[in-house]
């Protein structure tokens, strides 16, 4: 999960809410495919990188998408973010890419491409800061959009999603848990709070 702050384990969480079950999470994915290609008019020049752990299923998901609606399915990758953290101890450690071109862990060329960076939960906002550090390493974009399935606010840089799958009010106390298949087993998105969990 790529939320900015790192949850504490040692604080036990329960469930508050359940946001999102399977069905609205395909819808919202779908919505998100459909304006992506609204704003971009076709998949091509297109490229799609999702932020690990969960951004990489969830790009591989609208890449579907936009292929079942324009027959052409754009490349999608994931992006490593690690070394261009400014809120973790591994800042400055990870892969040097070949500057403008691809790499290992990017085997596609993203200069003069439109590139979507897609998240679980964009809180705030130094994960997307990250991202686009990294990516400039690769290349110059055309332009750099950002896809999230939650916003859930409290940011504290001027970043702003393009497309979102769904705005979620929350405290800062609160953890937005994103699941999904790939990963998890299951799709859903839950709403945890600090405190014991409920008996069974």
């Amino acid at each position: 999960m790529s939320q900015d702050r790192a949850r504490d384990p040692a604080i036990p969480m329960r469930e508050k809410a359940r946001v999102m079950d399977a069905d609205a999470v395909r819808r919202a994915t779908v919505r998100m495919a459909h304006e992506i290609l609204e704003r971009n008019k076709t998949a091509e020049h297109l490229v799609l990188l999702g932020i690990p752990s969960r951004g990489v299923p969830l790009a591989g998901r609208l890449a579907a998408a936009i292929e079942a609606i324009e027959g052409s399915r754009p490349p999608v990758g994931g992006l490593d973010t690690a070394r261009h953290r400014d809120d973790r101890p591994n800042h400055g450690r990870g892969e040097t890419p070949r500057a403008g071109g691809p790499s290992a862990a990017l085997p596609f060329a993203v200069a003069g491409h439109h590139v979507v960076l897609v998240d679980d939960v964009l809180f705030t906002g130094r994960t997307v800061r990250a991202a686009m550090d990294a990516l400039i390493e690769f290349g110059r974009p055309a332009t750099i959009q950002l896809a999230v399935l939650v916003d859930r606010g409290h940011r504290e840089l001027p970043i702003r999603p393009d497309y979102v799958g769904k705005n979620v009010p929350t405290s800062a106390r609160e953890h937005v848990r994103v699941r999904v298949s790939e990963v998890d087993g299951r799709d859903e998105v839950v709403i945890e709070e600090p405190g014991e969990p409920a008996p069974p």
